[in-house]
This record gives structure tokens, C-alpha cells and sequence, in this order.
């Protein structure tokens, strides 16, 4: 916690500092660190996701847990249930972070503190390689990060979950196990069970190893964000598609991956930005239509500029 907040410069905090609170052993973990560090300054957020029974069991815990170490606790219910073509997993954090987001900003927290550790960023990594992920999914869980208005940070990306679970046995803290993290129709809960031991194996220590590389590829991601942004300095937003045409097919992919991501918070995939490229390179008359559907919305052409516009 203390070299996470010297890297960020986040000694001093004059605003309550909120922890998003599972009651599960990571979460527990960071709000007892959390409080040891400003005491008095710390707010647990819950989440109540409404998809398994136990939940009220976890929002029971959290309740009592906070009640006795003297910690402020506010709990939220949201439906977390997942539209046609999206991953209950994506749904449920969706959900979560709208939510956290909106607690943040009613207790007028400065940063959100979310637990995830080491194993969860080797997770990432794998998850990322057996998507086929580019550079983004590859840099993984950044140690600090805005949404919804809100800014969020992960002090405890370099500490395994063994450190946590032990420290919290030792000094005789409680927490809830969420049976759904056993389920192993879930991706991430394959990885967990089955990748992440056969790595272990081979490779000691490659939790350290993956996170090296997730750093490397957010580098390199940094400095694909400059690039975008100098040539969307050149093209307007939204893009005009003459000034498009004028840059290397690699230099347009990575800028409209840019402006999707950062105007209207979508990802495209790499068959659409081929499709999409393919129609740009095709747009040489005043008539020509662009019409190509990205996530919950469509990439269309309005007079000499693309635009996109959700559909939802």
C-alpha cells in the first residue's frame, strides 16, 4: 500500500478513501490495510449484484465486519443480469463499476481501492493470450484508472492471493468465499484451476514474470495513445475520412481504435477494423455509404467525417 501510494502520490488524501468490499479474503485484506493507513478517512462499498442466493449472506458479513473495526459501509443492489451476446462476467462488472462509481461520488470519495493482486493480473494475461488480445488486453490491469468519473486504483497488483489469504489466517480476520469462483463454466475460473497450477509447475514465480510483460505491452500502449492522438490532432474528431486515406493502414487502425475507445468507449474488434479500413479505402466518391455495426452501435459516414452512434 505505502510504495503504491508514493508511486501514485497519493500520501495525504484530503477526501474519504472508498474500497470496493466483497467481503471476499482480497477485499478484506485492502480495507484492513486501508483503515490501518487513514484511519477514520475509510468507506466500504458493497455491491450486491443479485445473482446468487448468498449474496444477502455476503452483505450480512460486510455489514458486521465494518461494524466492528469502526469502518463506515455503504451498500448498493444492482441487476447485473447479462443482454443477448454479453458474458455474465462482463455484465456483473459493468454493473459493479457503474455502482461503485455512483457510492464514490455520493460519499465524495477521492479514489475507489480495489483488491485485485498478482494472480488476478497473470489471469488477465492468459486470458488476453487465448483471446488473441492486441496491446490493451495484453497491458492488462493498469495500477490506477478512471471511470465514470471516477478514479479507481489497485494497490495490491504485485502481492499474490497465498500472501493475503495467510497475513488475514495469522491475524485471525474473517471473510466469505463466493461459491460461484469454484464454477469453472466461467473463463477466468479455468484459468484459476487449471492454467494457473500447470504454470506454477513449470515456471516458479511467473506471476512476477506475466506482470513484467503486462507492463511492457501498457508501455507500449502508452505510446500507441500518443500516436493516435498526434494523427486525430490531423484528422478532427470524428475522423474525416480524406485525412484518413492519407495515413498507413496500421497508423488508421490505431487511431480509429483510439477514437472508438475514447469518445464513445467501445472496442473494436480486429475483423471490424479490417472491414471498416476496407470501406474507408473504398470511400473515394460524395456517395459512397459506410455502415459497419461496432458493439451496441453502428460506424457510419456523415458527410466528409465518420461517426458513430449507439443503437441502444
Amino acid at each position: 500500500m505505502a510504495a503504491w501510494c508514493g508511486r501514485q502520490g497519493f500520501v495525504k488524501p484530503a477526501a474519504p478513501i472508498a474500497v470496493a468490499y466483497s467481503a471476499g479474503a482480497d477485499s478484506t485484506a485492502l480495507l484492513l490495510a486501508a483503515h490501518h493507513r487513514w484511519p477514520g478517512q475509510v468507506i466500504a462499498l458493497h455491491v450486491h449484484h443479485g445473482l446468487q442466493a448468498a449474496a444477502d449472506r455476503f452483505v450480512s458479513h460486510a455489514q458486521d465486519f465494518c461494524a466492528r473495526h469502526g469502518i463506515a459501509c455503504r451498500v448498493e443492489h444492482v441487476q447485473a443480469a447479462h443482454a443477448t451476446g454479453e458474458s455474465p462476467e462482463d455484465a456483473a462488472r459493468r454493473a459493479r463499476y457503474i455502482a461503485l462509481a455512483h457510492m464514490a461520488q455520493n460519499v465524495g470519495a477521492g479514489c475507489v481501492l480495489l483488491g485485485q493482486h498478482a494472480d488476478d493480473q497473470a489471469e488477465t494475461v492468459l486470458l488476453a493470450l487465448s483471446r488473441g488480445a492486441g496491446m490493451p488486453g495484453l497491458a492488462a490491469m493498469a495500477e490506477r484508472f478512471e471511470r465514470h468519473g471516477q478514479v479507481f486504483g489497485r494497490p495490491l497488483l504485485a502481492v499474490p492471493s497465498a500472501a493475503l489469504r495467510a497475513w488475514l489466517g495469522d491475524a485471525g480476520h474473517g471473510f466469505v468465499d463466493d461459491p460461484s469462483n469454484a464454477d469453472e463454466r466461467f473463463t477466468r475460473n479455468r484459468i484459476r484451476a487449471r492454467l494457473m497450477p500447470a504454470w506454477d509447475a513449470c515456471f516458479p514465480g511467473f506471476r512476477a514474470m506475466l506482470a513484467r510483460s503486462a507492463a511492457h505491452a501498457a508501455q507500449a500502449q502508452r505510446l500507441l495513445d500518443e500516436l493516435a492522438a498526434i494523427d486525430l490532432a490531423q484528422t478532427g474528431t470524428p475522423p474525416a475520412i480524406a485525412a484518413l486515406q492519407q495515413l498507413s493502414r496500421d497508423r488508421q487502425v490505431n487511431a480509429l481504435r483510439h477514437w472508438l475507445r475514447t469518445d464513445a468507449d467501445v472496442a473494436a474488434s480486429a475483423a471490424q477494423l479490417d472491414e471498416l479500413l476496407d470501406q474507408i479505402a473504398a470511400c473515394t466518391t460524395r456517395g459512397h455509404r459506410i455502415h459497419l455495426k461496432v458493439a451496441n452501435g453502428f460506424v457510419t459516414r456523415e458527410g466528409g467525417c465518420l461517426r458513430y452512434a449507439s443503437s441502444v
